[in-house]
Protein backbone atom coordinates (compact mmCIF):
# COMPACT_ATOMS: atom_id res chain seq x y z
CA UNK A 1 0.00 0.00 0.00
CA UNK A 2 1.71 3.06 -1.08
CA UNK A 3 2.17 5.80 1.65
CA UNK A 4 -0.22 8.99 2.27
CA UNK A 5 1.55 12.35 1.52
CA UNK A 6 1.20 14.10 4.71
CA UNK A 7 1.04 18.21 4.48
CA UNK A 8 3.22 19.89 6.93
CA UNK A 9 1.74 23.07 8.37
CA UNK A 10 1.85 25.56 11.50
CA UNK A 11 -0.22 25.33 13.82
CA UNK A 12 -1.67 28.60 12.83
CA UNK A 13 -2.21 27.28 9.25
CA UNK A 14 -4.11 24.24 10.38
CA UNK A 15 -6.83 25.84 12.56
CA UNK A 16 -7.40 28.39 9.44
CA UNK A 17 -8.04 25.41 7.48
CA UNK A 18 -10.02 24.41 10.68
CA UNK A 19 -12.50 27.32 10.31
CA UNK A 20 -12.76 27.29 6.54
CA UNK A 21 -13.77 23.84 6.88
CA UNK A 22 -16.65 24.56 9.60
CA UNK A 23 -17.66 27.83 7.60
CA UNK A 24 -17.93 25.16 4.27
CA UNK A 25 -19.88 22.58 5.97
CA UNK A 26 -22.44 24.86 8.14
CA UNK A 27 -22.87 28.12 6.21
CA UNK A 28 -21.73 27.26 2.31
CA UNK A 29 -23.49 24.43 1.72
CA UNK A 30 -26.74 25.81 3.10
CA UNK A 31 -26.25 28.64 1.20
CA UNK A 32 -26.29 27.10 -1.65
CA UNK A 33 -28.64 24.26 -1.47
CA UNK A 34 -30.83 27.52 -0.54
CA UNK A 35 -30.04 28.50 -3.90
CA UNK A 36 -30.45 25.26 -5.91
CA UNK A 37 -33.70 25.07 -4.05
CA UNK A 38 -34.98 28.60 -5.69
CA UNK A 39 -33.25 28.10 -8.84
CA UNK A 40 -35.44 24.40 -9.30
CA UNK A 41 -38.85 26.98 -8.66
CA UNK A 42 -37.87 28.63 -12.08
CA UNK A 43 -39.02 25.65 -13.90
CA UNK A 44 -37.15 23.96 -17.17
CA UNK A 45 -33.49 22.99 -15.58
CA UNK A 46 -32.59 22.64 -18.85
CA UNK A 47 -32.34 26.05 -19.46
CA UNK A 48 -32.13 27.31 -15.80
CA UNK A 49 -28.38 29.42 -16.05
CA UNK A 50 -29.50 30.16 -11.91
CA UNK A 51 -29.58 25.97 -11.11
CA UNK A 52 -26.12 25.47 -13.21
CA UNK A 53 -24.71 27.88 -11.36
CA UNK A 54 -25.85 26.85 -8.23
CA UNK A 55 -24.83 22.98 -8.69
CA UNK A 56 -21.39 24.47 -9.97
CA UNK A 57 -20.56 26.21 -6.77
CA UNK A 58 -21.96 22.62 -4.71
CA UNK A 59 -19.71 20.65 -6.87
CA UNK A 60 -16.62 23.72 -5.90
CA UNK A 61 -17.54 23.53 -2.11
CA UNK A 62 -17.74 19.86 -2.09
CA UNK A 63 -14.25 19.86 -3.53
CA UNK A 64 -13.16 22.08 -1.20
CA UNK A 65 -14.71 20.08 1.99
CA UNK A 66 -13.30 16.97 0.57
CA UNK A 67 -9.51 18.54 -0.39
CA UNK A 68 -9.45 20.22 3.64
CA UNK A 69 -10.31 17.66 5.34
CA UNK A 70 -7.94 15.23 3.28
CA UNK A 71 -5.34 17.74 4.41
CA UNK A 72 -6.00 17.47 8.05
CA UNK A 73 -6.42 14.50 8.28
CA UNK A 74 -2.26 13.94 7.10
CA UNK A 75 -1.59 17.44 8.53
CA UNK A 76 1.95 17.04 10.32
CA UNK A 77 2.21 19.98 12.73
CA UNK A 78 6.07 21.89 12.00
CA UNK A 79 7.02 22.99 15.49
CA UNK A 80 9.81 25.53 14.44
CA UNK A 81 10.79 26.03 18.26
CA UNK A 82 12.42 22.63 18.63
CA UNK A 83 14.51 23.38 15.72
CA UNK A 84 18.04 25.93 16.29
CA UNK A 85 16.97 29.51 16.18
CA UNK A 86 19.51 30.10 13.51
CA UNK A 87 18.32 27.23 11.03
CA UNK A 88 15.93 27.78 8.29
CA UNK A 89 12.78 25.74 8.64
CA UNK A 90 8.97 25.16 8.06
CA UNK A 91 7.26 27.77 10.02
CA UNK A 92 9.97 30.12 9.93
CA UNK A 93 10.62 33.82 8.90
CA UNK A 94 14.05 33.96 6.99
CA UNK A 95 14.99 37.20 5.39
CA UNK A 96 17.88 36.89 2.29
CA UNK A 97 19.88 38.92 0.23
CA UNK A 98 21.14 38.24 -3.18
CA UNK A 99 24.53 40.38 -4.06
CA UNK A 100 23.56 44.18 -3.28
CA UNK A 101 19.60 43.55 -4.04
CA UNK A 102 17.27 44.64 -1.15
CA UNK A 103 16.62 42.06 1.22
CA UNK A 104 13.69 40.05 0.79
CA UNK A 105 11.62 37.98 3.59
CA UNK A 106 9.47 35.50 3.73
CA UNK A 107 7.28 32.49 6.25
CA UNK A 108 8.08 29.23 5.42
CA UNK A 109 4.65 27.59 5.49
CA UNK A 110 3.24 24.37 4.05
CA UNK A 111 1.66 24.39 0.72
CA UNK A 112 -1.67 24.12 2.21
CA UNK A 113 -1.07 27.89 3.90
CA UNK A 114 1.34 29.10 1.00
CA UNK A 115 0.02 32.91 0.25
CA UNK A 116 3.28 34.92 -1.69
CA UNK A 117 1.43 38.33 -1.91
CA UNK A 118 1.36 37.89 2.10
CA UNK A 119 4.89 36.97 2.27
CA UNK A 120 4.21 33.43 3.12
CA UNK A 121 5.74 30.50 0.50
CA UNK A 122 5.33 27.03 0.57
CA UNK A 123 8.16 24.35 1.60
CA UNK A 124 7.75 23.07 -1.97
CA UNK A 125 9.04 26.19 -3.69
CA UNK A 126 12.32 25.85 -5.22
CA UNK A 127 13.56 29.05 -2.89
CA UNK A 128 12.32 27.12 0.84
CA UNK A 129 14.04 24.25 -0.59
CA UNK A 130 17.12 25.60 -1.49
CA UNK A 131 17.29 27.30 1.78
CA UNK A 132 15.74 24.88 4.39
CA UNK A 133 18.07 23.35 6.56
CA UNK A 134 20.67 26.22 6.28
CA UNK A 135 21.74 28.39 8.74
CA UNK A 136 22.14 32.22 9.51
CA UNK A 137 24.72 33.33 7.63
CA UNK A 138 25.07 31.25 4.95
CA UNK A 139 25.73 31.59 1.17
CA UNK A 140 23.33 29.97 -0.55
CA UNK A 141 22.75 28.28 -4.36
CA UNK A 142 19.58 28.20 -5.36
CA UNK A 143 18.03 26.81 -8.43
CA UNK A 144 14.65 28.30 -9.54
CA UNK A 145 13.09 28.09 -13.29
CA UNK A 146 14.77 31.32 -13.72
CA UNK A 147 18.20 30.09 -12.88
CA UNK A 148 20.58 29.84 -10.43
CA UNK A 149 20.85 32.36 -7.32
CA UNK A 150 23.10 33.35 -4.79
CA UNK A 151 21.96 34.61 -1.55
CA UNK A 152 22.85 34.68 1.83
CA UNK A 153 20.87 34.49 4.43
CA UNK A 154 20.83 38.09 7.11
CA UNK A 155 17.92 36.60 9.04
CA UNK A 156 15.77 33.84 10.91
CA UNK A 157 13.27 34.19 13.29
Amino acid sequence: MAEEKTFPMTLEGKEKLETELEDLKTNKRSEVIDRIKVARSFGDLSENSEYESAKDEQSFVEGRIKEIDHMLNYAEIIDSDAIDENEVAVGKSVTFQEDDDDPETYQIVGAAEADPFSGKISNESPIAKGLIGHKLGDQVEIETPAGKMSVKIVEVK
